[in-house]
């Protein structure tokens, strides 16, 4: 294993003109959730130029989204992912490969996962005699939307019948370059969106006590709200409750009839993320009550938690110990943003992992960020990470 290890290394470094190239091309044309038709056409011929079998483009309805295998023998199959969707942003960096679509940007490094999938399925096709199963490549559609969910679909499709294990990479712009972070069990929240409606009667502003405000009793809400994870929750198990939305009214002199809140919840446990809505629920209804109104509470869950198989997680840190060295292995604090990459992981065993992509020059721009860029240097390691992955997982199936 030690020397295929060796090989993948240097494959991976000698196309890094490729690798840059190719995200390069891919930043310049980005394009939003379950709208990645030309992003996926461009993948699609590259993995037949590969000469990967079980080629399928368009996944949810749409055009969008690749699968493909290669098939090495009869043995077990692992499947390795990349999302392909960009965010609608407006991107400011000034750069020769700058987005060519107005209001859309690949603000999150899903083109650099893009190159370093197609980098992956570009090495094991050429070292496809030294395989003892078959790798499945799936490069997903719609993980930056939530729902409907890129992951969901694919899945409801079948990308995963016959798919032992999987691995998934994330670059991560705030870590140094070249650093892989992992961690056991959950590594990163899960996500709900919450809506609160407070009903009240509206009446003209200068007549308050002929009207119920809503707005007053929204208002004490957001505050009680917070006393969830202050007061009610265990301070060694994380969670966040955020208020993103309040809607109430139309003109500065009108008490309206409702006021709306929306917000979004994180946590890493199964019973800490049941007990959200009742909780809420519980406030919203007693400051109702206190101030006339009446409350209406309903919680949409999006995605799960990631959760890191440990097995599967030890197997792969080690054979990147081989990638990076173990002086750039470290262990991942928890996140609270989310990936639908959870849904995998929720029918096979998985593990999900940080690349650091930060700038040489140590500027941080966050993910999200109009101004969001990362260290192209790091594309070769990301090829090689996936790449070993994928062969590790075979093996360790057969």
């Amino acid at each position: 294993m030690d020397d295929f290890l060796r090989d993948i290394k240097k494959a991976a470094l000698d196309m890094s003109g490729y690798l840059t190239e190719t995200r390069g091309y891919l930043h310049a044309r980005p394009e939003i959730s379950w709208r990645e038709v030309e992003t996926s056409k461009f993948i699609e011929s590259e993995l037949t130029g590969f000469g990967l079998s079980n080629i399928r483009r368009g996944f949810g309805g749409t055009e969008s989204g690749v699968t493909a295998d290669l098939v090495c023998s009869g043995g077990p199959c692992a499947a390795i992912r990349a999302d392909i969707d960009a965010l609608p942003i407006a991107e400011e960096n000034e750069t020769e490969y700058r987005s060519r679509n107005d209001g859309v940007m690949h603000a999150c490094g899903h083109d650099a996962h893009i190159a370093a999938l197609l980098g992956a399925a570009r090495i094991l096709s050429a070292m496809k005699s030294r395989l003892r199963g078959t790798v499945r490549f799936i490069f997903q559609p719609a993980e930056e939307i939530g729902e409907p969910s890129g992951a969901k679909a694919m899945i409801g499709e079948g990308v995963l019948e016959g798919v032992g294990a999987i691995c998934g990479m994330h670059v991560w712009s705030f870590l140094r370059s070249g650093v892989v972070q992992w961690r056991h069990g959950p590594v990163m929240a899960s996500s709900d969106k919450f809506t609160v409606t407070f009903a009240g009667r509206g009446g003209h502003g200068a007549v308050p006590q002929t009207a119920v405000d809503p707005i007053v009793a929204a208002a004490d809400f957001i505050g009680a709200l917070q006393t969830i994870v202050s007061r009610e929750l265990n301070p060694t198990n994380p969670a966040v409750v955020t208020v993103g939305k309040i809607s109430a009214g139309e003109a500065f002199n009108i008490i309206p009839d409702k006021a709306e809140i929306l917000g979004t919840l994180r946590s890493f446990d199964a019973e800490t993320r049941r007990g959200m809505e009742p909780r809420i629920a519980r406030i919203a209804e007693g400051i109702a009550s206190a101030y006339r109104c009446r409350a209406e509470t309903s919680v949409q869950h999006l995605l799960p938690s990631v959760t890191n198989d440990p097995g599967i997680t030890d197997l792969l840190r080690e054979v990147a110990v081989d990638i990076v060295g173990s002086e750039n292995i470290e262990e991942s604090p928890l996140q609270m943003v989310s990936e639908d990459f959870s849904f995998y992981q929720e029918k096979i065993p998985g593990t999900f992992f940080f690349l650091g992509a930060a700038l040489p020059d140590g500027t941080k721009y966050p993910h999200h960020s109009p101004r969001f860029a990362i260290n192209e240097g790091v594309l070769p390691t990301g090829a090689a990470l996936l790449a070993a992955s994928a062969f590790a997982l075979v093996e360790d199936l057969a």
